[in-house]
């Protein structure tokens, strides 16, 4: 594995910012302005030929500069390998949509959109796939709020979808953290 690794930093030493071995997948990590190249790179070299996408996902780190960490998985069938391409972006810089070298990359890139908020440019149809159209903020962002802001349901009697203020209906708990068992009576056999 360090061979290879080695070896595709030898052919394309300016794309790659560093890479690891971790758990025994090779894991690449690209500059972001070098990211379509370097999946092409990867896609058609004869030693690569990662011909798959297998996903797109994305981590929040809101302490970073850069918090989020876009996460390409890639499978070669030719060479039976997998590899984790990174790359990382803040709230407001594009990264290049990969759709162009991956057709399975439309909705990956959409999801992560929707959820995360990070924008793919030149991405052919960049919509909300998993929430409404009128919601605001992106839910699986660190610093999304927990309760939200609003309710949405679907009104019979209007005969539409509603937004309401978020009414919390049941009261907190009280919880007694002393251990149940202790009021449990212990019954005797002997009787």
């Amino acid at each position: 594995m360090k061979n290879f690794l080695n070896y595709i930093i030898q052919l394309v030493p300016k794309y790659v910012h560093s890479t690891i071995i971790h758990k025994e997948k090779l894991v690449i990590l690209v500059y972001p302005k070098y990211i379509i190249n370097f999946l092409k790179f990867m896609r058609d070299h004869v030693n690569t030929q990662f011909k798959t996408l297998v996903d797109i996902n994305c981590v929040d780190y809101p302490s970073r500069t850069n918090r989020f960490e876009v996460v390409y998985h890639l499978l070669s069938i030719t060479y039976n390998t997998r590899v984790i391409i990174k790359t990382y972006t803040d709230e407001v810089t594009p990264i290049e949509s990969s759709t162009l070298v991956y057709n399975s990359a439309n909705w990956s890139e959409r999801e992560i959109w929707d959820m995360y908020g990070v924008f793919f440019s030149n991405h052919p149809d960049l919509r909300r796939i998993l929430t409404d159209y009128g919601f605001e903020g992106h839910p699986l962002r660190k610093d999304f709020p927990l309760s939200g802001y609003k309710e949405v349901r679907y009104d019979d009697l209007q005969k539409r979808v509603v937004y309401e203020p978020l009414e919390i209906s049941q009261e907190f708990r009280y919880f007694d953290f002393n251990s149940p068992w202790e009021g449990v009576k212990k019954v005797s056999k002997d009787k």
